[in-house]
């Protein structure tokens, strides 16, 4: 959530929220299929774009919205000069047409890439931290940079008859007025897949790639391990927003890998090309990890933000999700919350600021005065459909503050809305100062080190060992020898 966030509230059923969906041409996914596959001749890129091509030109128009989307541009010149290598590796195949490409990496904690027409390629620094060597990101980025080789977007155009990249606005139950409803719904893209044949054509174009030029061959079965193990990790009891992540909605993992692997043969037995794994990691050093600073920070349960200098909890068994406007967070029995801020004249009491409209279904008997925590506060409840809803405002200086717990109109909301609200607190300046953003860090292995004693140096996460493992791409049973290089996570 960003300082002085002033968006209208809105609740929608169990998750609080409406959502634009905007429909791109881009890719969630690796998939594999039958060999034989070849780039375009003549394809669509930022250097063949015309004026005239109507589909790459609404593609540069959505860079913004996808900057906005997924948290703008992450800057880092490690990272930079890491990523322009293996671009200038993947741009030596001779089985590739000259191209050029627009390479952004998206300040992001989701795993995901994709393309646009015209030759926008997207990665997000959540790929960065969960990939362990260059030939795994040559094998995502030349799967990508086959959607605009084989003019993928073009043949999506043809097939639809006219891409368009219009918002819905989700009908909300806050504000009365439509046009405010429309102006505040927070903007969320779906990228829309490519066809399950596109999607293989690109992995067999892709893998071609990378085994041609040099690089493992397998990066890309071996990385496709890594994202499902990271899906199903954060699918049993993370604070991620996977919707925007690589593997959201795709073929069935297993048999991806198996179709990659197949691909990966045809230039020899595991162990052919190389990894580069050391450039890789001297790259990604220091790379952001999880939320950005701006936005507050989720540990564990607690939500803290350094920035508005203020804090609160979640029950046991409710997921965290951070965003730009808002906080959001689900949990059993349909229960859900939602917290933001909105800057408030003194001068407006809190009764009178619940019932300036902006929330429908308020039921004005039920607005209640009291403080939380030292602060002034006023309570109340509202009812939409089969939901009900606990509404709490607290001030905090000119920042009014917005609880708002809801559950279905059966549902026990009493109880959790009061331990959210009750834990809501301004915090002190020395909690503000140890407050620091988490980082990847690569440490070498000590004599004496396992994977146990790596991963509780770890903080600021949860299941350290799990994660350790995911980060370092080892199995149940994987290891670690004095010597190797691998990837934690802390706050140092």
């Amino acid at each position: 959530m960003r300082p002085n966030s002033a968006a209208k509230l809105r609740l929608r059923a169990a998750m609080l929220a409406g959502a634009a969906l905007l429909a791109l041409s881009g890719c969630q996914s690796f998939s594999a299929g039958d060999a034989g596959f070849r780039p375009s001749s003549n394809p669509v890129t930022v250097d063949t774009v015309t004026r005239g091509d109507s589909l790459a030109n609404l593609a540069r128009r959505q860079h913004p919205k996808i900057l906005q989307t997924y948290g703008g541009e992450y800057s880092d010149p490690k990272v930079e000069r890491m990523l322009a290598r293996v671009v200038g590796r993947l741009s030596q195949d001779p089985q590739n047409p000259s191209q050029s490409y627009r390479i952004t990496i998206l300040n992001s904690p989701n795993i995901n890439a994709f393309a646009l027409p015209g030759g926008y390629l997207y990665i997000t620094r959540g790929i960065l931290a969960l990939a362990n060597d260059s030939a795994e990101i040559a094998a995502v980025l030349s799967h990508e940079m086959a959607h605009v080789t084989a003019n993928h977007g073009l043949e999506r155009q043809r097939r639809e008859a006219e891409a368009t990249l219009a918002s819905r606005v989700v009908e909300e139950v806050v504000s009365t007025d439509t046009r405010a409803r429309a102006a505040v719904v927070r903007g969320k893209l779906q990228l829309a897949q490519f066809s399950r044949n596109q999607e293989l054509e690109a992995d067999a174009i892709g893998i071609g790639t990378i085994g041609r030029v040099g690089y493992d061959p397998y990066a890309a079965a071996r990385f496709l391990r890594s994202m499902d193990a990271y899906q199903k990790f954060y699918s049993v009891g993370g604070e991620h927003d996977t919707s925007l992540d690589f593997l959201a909605s795709h073929p069935n993992a297993p048999r991806r890998i198996e179709l990659a692997q197949r691909h990966a043969r045809q230039f020899g037995m595991p162990g052919t090309g190389v990894r580069d794994r050391d450039a890789f990691l001297e790259g990604v050093d220091g790379l952001l990890f999880g939320d950005k600073p701006d936005q507050g920070y989720v540990r564990g349960r607690n939500f803290l933000h350094p920035t508005l200098g203020i804090a609160f909890s979640v029950p046991e068994g409710f997921v965290i999700d951070n965003s730009a406007g808002e906080v959001v967070a689900a949990g059993p029995g349909d229960l859900a919350f939602r917290f933001d801020g909105a800057t408030v004249s003194r001068s407006l009491s809190l009764t009178d600021y619940l019932q300036e409209g902006w929330l429908a279904g308020l039921d004005p008997a039920s607005i209640r005065t009291t403080t939380i925590n030292g602060h002034q506060a006023a309570s109340a409840r509202a009812y939409a459909d089969e939901w009900q809803f606990d509404v709490t405002v607290v001030r905090v200086g000119d920042q009014v503050y917005r609880l708002l717990t809801g559950a279905p109109r059966n549902g026990q909301l009493d109880a959790v809305a009061r331990s959210i609200t009750s834990s809501f607190r301004v915090l002190s300046q020395a909690e503000i100062a140890s407050l620091r953003p988490l980082r990847i860090r690569v440490v070498e292995v000590r004599p004496g080190d396992t994977v146990a004693t790596l991963a509780s140096q770890m903080v600021g996460v949860d299941r350290n060992l799990e994660l350790f493992r995911l980060l370092n791409g080892l199995g149940p049973g994987g290891t670690v020898s004095a010597g190797d290089k691998v990837k934690i996570v802390t706050d140092r």
